[in-house]
């Protein structure tokens, strides 16, 4: 009987639905932030199932909205609940949440983009990073404009062990566009392999848990929608600074269709490219004709060692962009023009 009266103390009282929040409040999800509502308790209380056990634990949400999955997370179990809500339309909403569970929800209002969520939980919940993940976790159905740069600025502070990593391997459960979480977690070989598939599978063991369809949201967006959990692994399968690595797989990526050597030249100065180009695939063993969905993670981990010995051998290396020469090139010819 205890435990029965221990586990509803979790439940939140009677409310008004998530429909008649929307209708209460006058809210309508803004075009133009791509924002989508998703009224089905059944698929906010599925992603919240993907994260693990909420039992006590702390979480952050992103760009709750109307509140369906912070409900969700609330009857998980989440003794302490952080949402960061950048639209004010949806403030009153979320203290009508916050008043019916106690002490148990905090709300900024804020950008999650420049939010530090470093400083938003308390420092004893922290674990080594060979240590399990923490007791906490980030949640969040995004918006589809905020989604990609956001997952990447993650992944840079999971690199750098900042932000929400400063607590440990701190889990990540979000929304995406179906194509992107296809990319997400895309094998080699596969279509849908891409910079963001190398990005996140070198930092983190990524799930694709399952696809939501687009008529399930409010309104209903073009697209079919994803929802992928990251584990940061307690090593990374690449051993280099996260900017030189995502320099690395850029260029790769950025001619998919050809060979990797393609990309790889445009890491280097035009003078001597070729050469360095050789240089750099001969160091790390790998075959220049293979496609860059092709290429694994052991192929882009010896790549990034390589280029990084190049980088230590040849000063300026690691600041040179080729779209740079390209401007100054551009802009000699046009000077030349005028001057005609």
């Amino acid at each position: 009987m205890a435990m029965s009266t221990k586990l509803s103390s979790f439940r939140l009282p009677p409310l008004p639905t998530i429909g008649e929040i929307i209708k209460l409040y006058n809210l309508r999800a803004e075009k133009q932030l791509s924002q989508n509502f998703l009224l089905d308790m059944r698929l906010t209380d599925k992603i919240v199932r993907q994260a693990g056990s909420l039992r006590n634990a702390h979480v952050c949400e992103v760009g709750p909205g109307p509140g369906g999955l912070t409900r969700s997370i609330l009857n998980a179990g989440a003794a302490d609940l952080l949402v960061v809500e950048k639209d004010t339309r949806f403030i009153p909403g979320l203290k009508l949440l916050s008043e019916a569970a106690p002490g148990r929800v905090r709300i900024v209002h804020g950008d999650i983009l420049t939010y530090r969520m470093d400083q938003g939980f308390p420092s004893h919940i922290a674990k080594t990073w060979v240590d399990g993940p923490p007791d906490l976790h980030v949640i969040g159905n995004l918006p589809f404009s905020v989604s990609t740069p956001l997952i990447i600025k993650w992944l840079e502070s999971m690199a750098n062990r900042s932000g929400p990593f400063v607590f440990g391997r701190t889990r990540l459960t979000l929304t995406f566009q179906k194509e992107v979480a296809e990319r997400l977690t895309a094998s080699t070989g596969s279509r849908q392999r891409s910079r963001l598939s190398i990005m996140a599978q070198y930092l983190c063991t990524v799930k694709n848990c399952f696809t939501i369809p687009g008529r399930a949201f409010v309104p209903k967006p073009d697209v079919d929608v994803g929802v992928v959990h990251f584990t940061p692994l307690a090593r990374p399968q690449i051993q280099q600074p996260f900017k030189l690595v995502e320099k690395l797989v850029r260029n790769v990526f950025q001619f998919r269709r050809k060979r990797c050597c393609r990309g790889i030249e445009m890491l280097f100065p035009a003078t001597g490219r070729l050469e360095m180009t050789e240089e750099l695939l001969c160091r790390a063993d790998v075959d220049p004709t293979l496609r860059p969905a092709e290429l694994t993670i052991p192929h882009f981990r010896a790549l990034a060692d390589a280029y990084s010995q190049l980088c230590a051998e040849n000063q300026g290396l690691i600041a040179y962009d080729f779209r740079e020469e390209l401007k100054e090139k551009r802009r000699g010819r046009s000077g030349r023009k005028e001057r005609k």
